[in-house]
């Protein structure tokens, strides 16, 4: 009997219907299922009972085969972060836009159950940033973001590499991302794609004050320490998405993490044709 624990996007409007198709082709396979509370909530408010067969968790308290991530690359950004070191087998079925890593479609839940009980899958080991902030640390599965707030001034971000001294990045922000999150947010400000499993980590400048500034790509053993002052006397600090604010001064260090995420994929799921497709290179914008 094989166990499921459900995450979803709550702003979902097509996420009840596919939910409870999912669920349905689980049940019949005699599968365990429990739900995140708050979206165990947001079906139960969208009329989906499941029969009684769903149940809720709270917080971390869960124990599972498989995590079912319903939403987009946000959503199962986050249900990585509540798997944390569990290292649960992560399936993402995309309700979003792009879907990089939720590359699974709404039409494909029953195919994909299927699959999972036939073990007709491959497991992609995807690396994980561990930023040590002063609470305590957090870990990344795409990036780590510095930026600039409550103020249209940069901020300077003293940068050292294994303890060497890099340069002052005089910008908006500085992005440290996985080889997974460089089609993210490093890639929007001009940082290269990293194929997965390379082994290396890239820090990006946010508009940088300096035309000679590039990213620079560096092996993911290194050790990064970032020192941020600012005119406003604070900044933010992102961690996949998830924001914080911290005061000027503070010194962050950024490393790979010792443990990794886990990534479902289906037989015939190819990096290269996936980045081909969600980049639409070759596409014909005439057509």
């Amino acid at each position: 009997m094989l166990r499921f624990a459900l995450f979803g996007n709550v702003y979902s409007q097509e996420g009840p219907a596919v939910a409870g198709r999912l669920l349905q082709a689980l049940f019949q396979r005699g599968a365990r299922v429990t739900a995140d509370r708050d979206y165990f909530d947001f079906l139960r408010r969208s009329g989906l009972t499941a029969d009684g067969r769903l149940t809720p968790f709270e917080g971390d308290d869960f124990e599972a085969d498989f995590a079912l991530s319903l939403g987009g690359d946000g959503t199962l950004l986050r249900t990585a972060s509540r798997i944390g070191r569990r290292q649960t087998p992560i399936v993402g079925v995309n309700m979003g836009r792009l879907g990089f890593l939720a590359d699974v479609s709404p039409g494909e839940v029953e195919t994909l159950v299927d699959s999972l009980y036939s073990g007709d899958y491959s497991i992609d080991s995807r690396a994980l940033l561990c930023v040590l902030l002063p609470g305590g640390p957090l870990h990344a599965l795409n990036d780590v973001a510095i930026l600039k707030r409550d103020s249209a001034s940069m901020i300077a971000v003293e940068a050292r590499i294994d303890g060497e001294y890099l340069t002052t990045y005089q910008a908006d922000g500085l992005i440290v991302s996985t080889p997974t999150g460089s089609t993210a947010y490093s890639l929007s400000n001009g940082g290269p794609i990293i194929v997965p499993q390379t082994g290396v980590m890239v820090m990006t400048a946010v508009a940088p004050h300096s035309l000679n500034i590039r990213p620079i790509v560096m092996p993911d053993t290194a050790s990064v320490e970032l020192t941020v002052h600012s005119r406003s006397h604070s900044f933010l600090v992102a961690v996949d998405g998830r924001s914080h604010s911290l005061p000027e001064g503070t010194t962050l260090r950024v490393g790979r993490a010792d443990y990794v995420a886990r990534i479902v994929k289906r037989p015939g799921t190819r990096y290269f044709s996936t980045l081909r497709e969600k980049m639409m290179w070759g596409a014909d914008g005439r057509t």
